[in-house]
Formats: C-alpha cells, structure tokens, sequence
C-alpha cells in the first residue's frame, strides 16, 4: 500500500515537473512571439509613415510639373496598391512578407521615379516645402531600414527558439509557427549603372 501511494507521489509529481516546464516553455515561446509581433507593427507604422507623406509631396510637385501627370498618377496608384496589402500579425509567413514587400516595392520604385523626374525642375528643388518633404521622406526610409532590421532579429531569435529541440515537438501543438523574413529585392546584390 506506502509502494502504491509512493508510486502515486512521484506520478504526480513528475506530471507536475513536467507541466511546470511546458508552461515555462510556452511563455517564453508567447513573449518571443509578441515581441516580433509588436515590432511588425512598428514597421507596419514606419510604412504608413511613408504612404502619409507621398500625397503631400505628389500634391507640392503638382504646381510645378503639370505635364508629368503620369508620373504623379502611377506613385498614387502605388501608394493604393501598397496600403491595401496588409498582414495580420499572427500570420507573418515568409509569403504574405514577400507579398507585402512587393507592394511595397513598386511604391519605392513608382517614388524613384517621381524624384528622377523632378530633377528637371529647378524651381521645385528650390521649393522650401518640397525639399523638407522630401528630407523627411529619407528619413522614413531610414526608419523603415531600421524597423525591418529589427523585426528580422526578433523574429530570428523567435523562430531559433521555437526549432531547438525538444521546444521544436511542443511549439507546433502549442500553435507556434515560424515567422518570415524581410529579405533583400531580386536584384538587389547587383550595383546600379551609374553614367555622368
């Protein structure tokens, strides 16, 4: 009968241990996940940031280059394309990242453009409002730079946590999947033809 209710004890116990370990595990797993999750939203607020500003510059630039309509025309329907693509946090795959990097992508690209373009005009340059603009505009950039940076590192250490065996067995029941990556356009190892 003591073997019995000894036998029980340590069951109990050991179950307890056990228990105690994956509640552990599933907490760290929970804040290393927020943690990415909550710097998604910073880079998600650093693009914003950027899509804010573009109607500002397109409308300055407006009254100085009214023949470069399709120029300013193609940045608007960028910035549309590229604020409609959203990922909810809880589902940040290296696909919906790619998606959301390649709406993204053709609104730097259609901006490029539009400041390419506007190196014709003198008297824009010159404007005092548009040249804050777009000094603000680099400084988004940056931001977006650094944002991304950081949510790269954040998830890296979620998603290295959560593949170490033996969390690896419990972070798929517990609902815990890996999270992508920003990752360098196609194209981007190649350096641009630069001509004077």
């Amino acid at each position: 009968m003591k073997k019995g209710i000894l036998a029980l004890i340590i069951i109990v116990g050991l179950l307890l241990i056990g228990g105690l370990w994956i509640g552990g595990m599933n907490n760290t797993m929970v804040e290393k996940d927020e943690a990415a999750t909550g710097q998604w939203a910073n880079v998600e607020s650093s693009y914003q940031r950027r899509a804010d500003l573009i109607p500002n510059i397109v409308n300055t630039a407006k009254g100085y280059a009214e023949f470069e309509q399709e120029t300013l025309t193609q940045v608007i329907e960028a910035r549309a394309k590229a604020t409609s693509v959203n990922i909810d946090a809880s589902n940040i795959t290296p696909e919906n990242i790619a998606a959301f990097q390649q709406a993204q992508g053709g609104l730097t690209s259609a901006l490029s453009r539009l400041l390419a373009t506007f190196e014709r005009y003198p008297d824009l340059k010159a404007n005092e409002n548009f040249k804050e603009l777009i000094n603000e505009l680099e400084r988004t950039e940056n931001r977006i730079n650094v944002e991304r940076n950081r949510f790269n590192g954040l998830a890296q250490d979620y998603n290295t946590y959560i593949r170490k065996f033996p969390r690896n067995i419990f972070a798929g029941m517990l609902g815990f999947d890996r999270k992508g990556y920003f990752k360098a356009e196609a194209g981007a190892e190649e350096a641009p033809t630069v001509e004077f």
